[in-house]
């Protein structure tokens, strides 16, 4: 004998409430209907599903037995109605983010920890790329959302990109770094000193190459490349080397490392750091909602990243010009 599982479902609510009306209420039924459905069960059975003449309703051995598969079809039905509207509003889900090293180092891993304490049940996968493989990821559904510094030539059909962050670079070195005695910077003083290379394919990679091209020379002293942004730091620490960064970054870790601003101005990129993400197509409600978390952090880092730029003495060393 096969019964319905939605039936199964109406009788435990039955038996919960102790009530036709009361459990009809709660199901979205009419009592009526829900009435019918219960004599037809027992007509089926051909027992008695409830103890005749028991008010609230009592179910018999047969009918608390069906009522506690019932209960778990009930409790199953409420447990997916609640996964869906928690889907909805943003709540659940797996979110694939991605993004340049440095950045996604520096920044947003540690705003996806704030996120997850806000949202435990939001899982985040998070991975590395330059804006090539960015939006390739995002353009063959691998990603949902991408952190990459873009200009006005990079942007393309298809795409939808909400700036974040100013695009600024600078000079880093270590906090006792020999050029941060001088009275007066030039980037000619760039010449005498090793380098850091930026990640292959980095765009800060093109923007050591702008530094070249305004000191006037076609290559530098490169020592060191294709490391980490905790390997960079490391290396800095250690070294009289130089390297290009941009300037939210050395900010973000002001406290923490030994690593400052040269005060010497370089060209800059007409670049901004933002999310990209599919011009058209459904969005997935839970990266929606981290995209906006990163979005409003950004908003309030924003004026203390340029107070901090502001308190930089360009082109000039000094107690001023160390930016710590």
């Amino acid at each position: 004998m096969k019964l319905e599982e939605k039936h199964l479902a109406q009788l435990a609510a039955v038996v919960e409430t102790g009530s036709v009306t009361d459990a009809a209420a709660r199901l979205g039924l009419s009592q009526p209907a829900l009435s019918r459905t219960l004599s037809a069960m027992e007509k089926r059975l051909g027992e008695p599903i409830f103890e005749p003449g028991r008010r609230p309703l009592r179910p018999t051995i047969i009918g608390r037995q069906l009522a506690e598969h019932g209960r778990i079809i009930l409790e199953a039905s409420r447990k997916a109605s609640e996964t869906v509207q928690r889907f909805r509003t943003g709540s659940v889900g797996t979110v694939r983010i991605a993004g340049v090293p440095f950045f996604m180092d520096a920044f947003i891993s540690r705003m996806i920890g704030e996120f997850q304490t806000q949202q435990p049940d939001i899982r985040v996968d998070q991975s590395y790329g330059n804006l090539p493989e960015l939006q390739s990821g995002i353009s063959s559904n691998q990603l949902d959302l991408a952190i990459t510094p873009l200009g006005i030539v990079d942007a393309s059909l298809g795409f939808v990109f909400t700036p974040i962050l100013p695009g600024r670079n600078i000079v880093a070195c270590r906090t006792g770094h020999p050029l941060l005695q001088k009275r007066r910077l030039t980037t000619k003083d760039l010449i005498d000193y090793p380098w850091i290379a930026p990640l292959p394919g980095s765009p800060l990679l093109a923007d050591l190459h702008a530094i070249l091209l305004s000191i006037g020379m076609s290559e530098i002293n490169v020592r060191y490349s294709g490391g980490s942004l905790l390997s960079v730091f490391n290396y800095l620490e250690e070294t009289d080397a130089l390297t290009v960064l941009p300037h939210s970054v050395v900010f973000a870790h002001r406290k923490d490392r030994r690593i400052t601003v040269l005060p010497v101005e370089i060209p800059q990129p007409a670049r901004t750091l933002g999310i990209l993400r599919l011009a058209d197509g459904p969005r997935l409600p839970a990266a929606e909602r981290l995209a906006q978390h990163i979005t409003d952090r950004f908003d309030d880092l924003r004026q203390l990243i340029k107070r901090h730029e502001n308190s930089i003495v360009w082109g000039m060393s000094g107690e001023g010009g160390t930016g710590r």
